[in-house]
């Protein structure tokens, strides 16, 4: 059985921020940085289901390989995934299309990537949708965590990412997943709510059983029933923000398997996170006991309140 499967077409990025750049295209995606992360923490089985095209399917098999992740990969596609990004000094991104990857469809799972503990469900866009979902729900016992960054994506005349959300079915999507997890500009996409206190509640009314805000370097919001958590960042100098919300996302599921309680799970993703801000591509140092020692650093900055 696996300990975790992401889903979500993995792409190779080319990103410029004010203190750093990459040398040409390198791997990310919202699933990968998951399953990385989650490797690197720990956990022994890690599977990844996507799509890529020729142009980099050689380097990701072996990226996979070299990582210790068990990908099936659709490698029909015309090209693989990715995106230009440019950060401002203020932490703002714009995101342009370099290439787009095919769906992912049950045809896509071997049988043995529905045995799992964890599934994330993570893609970057549009790759995934209700149908998917719903094929998930019916045929796997694992959690299913979102993170929805590619379900409210969609490309604009100029090849520059635009936020939008169909409402109605995204209720549907939630009402079949366990975790839900988007950023703020996410979050408020999908419940036109910019508060994300209030984005939080609406969130919980559309169906998600345990919703959770990322806000940056104002930490994150989980919401367990009727009790709301200020979960803190932990403080650092950010180089590149790329994928600190995936890492959280495969950090919250590997803790979360270890000790079966969402706040500390909250936690040490939260510190987790505060790793990949600081560092560039994806070969991020990630060692649980450095983790554990910043997790234990932002822990009395906690707040638990009831939620009414």
């Amino acid at each position: 059985m696996f300990d975790l499967v992401g889903i979500g077409n993995p792409v190779y990025d080319s990103i410029v921020t004010p203190l750093s750049k990459t040398n040409g295209r390198v791997l990310s995606g919202c699933s990968t940085n998951a399953c990385l992360a989650s490797k690197r923490l720990g956990l022994d089985r890690v599977g990844l289901v996507g799509s890529v095209g020729p142009d980099y399917v050689g380097r990701f098999r072996e990226d996979m390989r070299r990582y210790g992740i068990e990908a099936r990969v659709d490698a029909t596609s015309k090209e693989t995934g990715g995106f230009h990004l440019v950060y401002d000094s203020r932490g703002d991104r714009t995101l342009d299309v370099l290439g787009v990857a095919g769906s992912i469809t049950k045809n896509s799972f071997p049988n043995e990537f529905l045995q799992s503990r964890f599934t994330l469900i993570g893609p970057i866009l549009g790759e995934v949708n209700l149908p998917l979902i719903e094929f998930l729900r019916s045929s796997t016992s694992s959690r299913l965590f979102l993170d929805p960054q590619g379900l409210v994506r969609s490309i604009g005349s100029d090849k520059r990412v635009i936020h939008e959300c169909n409402a109605e079915e995204f209720r549907k999507i939630a009402n079949l997943v366990d975790f839900v997890k988007p950023n703020e500009t996410e979050s408020k996409t999908i419940t036109q709510e910019g508060d994300p206190i209030v984005a939080l509640r609406r969130l919980s009314q559309m169906g998600a059983r345990v919703p959770i805000i990322t806000l940056a370097e104002r930490g994150s919001l989980l919401l367990d029933g009727r009790r709301l958590h200020r979960i803190p960042a932990y403080p650092t100098d950010a180089v590149d923000p790329t994928g600190a919300g995936d890492v959280y996302g495969g950090s919250f599921i590997t803790e979360f398997q270890r000790c079966g309680d969402l706040v500390e799970a909250a936690l040490f993703a939260s510190a987790a996170a505060s790793f990949m801000v600081e560092q560039v591509g994806p070969d991020f140092r990630l060692a649980r006991k450095e983790v554990e020692v910043r997790r234990d650093a932002i822990r009395d900055r906690l707040i638990t309140e009831t939620f009414s």
